[in-house]
């Protein structure tokens, strides 16, 4: 049970966050998120208010006090929409079930969030950070220093970059990909995404191929149910969010890019690069696994900033 069912030794917090993992399947980004939001209201309402919150009980200036607590924290405007967010959705649920009527943080004023337009590379870059698995592979055998790395590692990372900017993948919905999600005649892979909904993508033939040379550096294929991309290769552990992530840092560095960026900016790119080559709207959504529109419409935004520079830069009267 997540850390802000224990601390406020809530059942319907607890019920609330069995049914986001077992019947919504969100994911485990969101049950940490929203774990640590609740967890600090209830250490807020204790702290303030002198005890643990009754859901039913609690009032609109409850939560216009706990906002304006937020604000003295100087927190970003979208953390403070991330900690509502959280409330929010408990709330829905507790009326879903019966515990309340109606949700006392309806109607609240929240800040509103910056625009703040994605993060992607360019497709020379995205070509450098492809190359960088075996790139720094050969210079650590040419070095001769350290552990030596098995030709699987970097093979396999080869092959989960190659995946995701092929696919659009969110870094949760690849780590999830199983041996039978891929269709290798069709091109396809099965994805799992967001709530469980599945959607089918292509995938280019170098992705595929990145992913075959992987496959045949392993003791054994993977089968249907196993994991296309493994930790090791002693045994079918998925690799981790928290794995990919590091070994990124060191290619994106390797690549001369900032090691800062997340895997979610390959995403970033390949939206905004298929866009760029005349991909429609609606099926750039169908692609992402966005349920509303709004949200793939940021990257049409991406490119009409980038028209824009261009025409400032090379019209003799912009």
């Amino acid at each position: 049970m997540p850390k802000a069912a224990q601390s406020s030794a809530d059942k319907s917090i607890g019920e609330f966050f069995n049914h986001l993992k077992n019947e919504r399947g969100v994911s485990s980004y969101t049950l940490r998120n929203y774990s640590q939001a609740l967890n600090e209201f209830v250490s807020w309402h204790d702290r303030e208010r002198n005890g643990l919150p009754s859901w039913d009980k609690l009032q609109r200036d409850d939560f216009r006090y706990y906002l304006r607590w937020l604000g003295r924290q100087k927190l970003s405007r979208a953390a403070t929409q991330l900690r509502f967010s959280a409330l929010r959705s408990l709330y829905k649920f507790l009326i879903r079930r019966g515990v309340v009527a109606a949700s006392p943080i309806k109607g609240i004023a929240l800040p509103k969030q910056e625009k703040r337009l994605p993060k992607f590379l360019t497709v020379k870059q995205i070509t450098d950070l492809l190359k960088a698995p075996g790139k720094l592979a050969k210079e650590k055998q040419k070095k001769g220093r350290g552990r030596r790395v098995e030709p699987n590692v970097p093979a396999r990372d080869e092959a989960i970059l190659e995946t995701i900017y092929s696919c659009g993948l969110r870094i949760s919905e690849l780590c999830g990909l199983r041996g039978e999600d891929i269709d290798w005649r069709e091109q396809t892979v099965r994805v799992r995404g967001k709530g469980r909904k599945e959607r089918v993508v292509p995938i280019g033939e170098p992705a595929l191929a990145a992913i075959q040379n992987y496959w045949n550096l392993l003791l054994a294929q993977p089968n249907a149910s196993e994991p296309v991309f493994r930790r090791s290769e002693k045994g079918p552990e998925p690799m981790s969010a928290r794995t990919l992530q590091a070994r990124l840092k060191k290619y994106l560095a390797a690549a001369g890019l900032d090691p800062h960026l997340t895997p979610h900016k390959l995403r970033h790119s390949y939206a905004t690069h298929i866009l760029d080559a005349g991909a429609d709207l609606r099926s750039v959504q169908e692609l992402l696994g966005h349920a509303h529109l709004v949200t793939t419409q940021i990257y049409t935004h991406v490119s009409t900033e980038r028209l824009k520079k261009a025409y400032d830069e090379a019209h003799p009267r912009a």
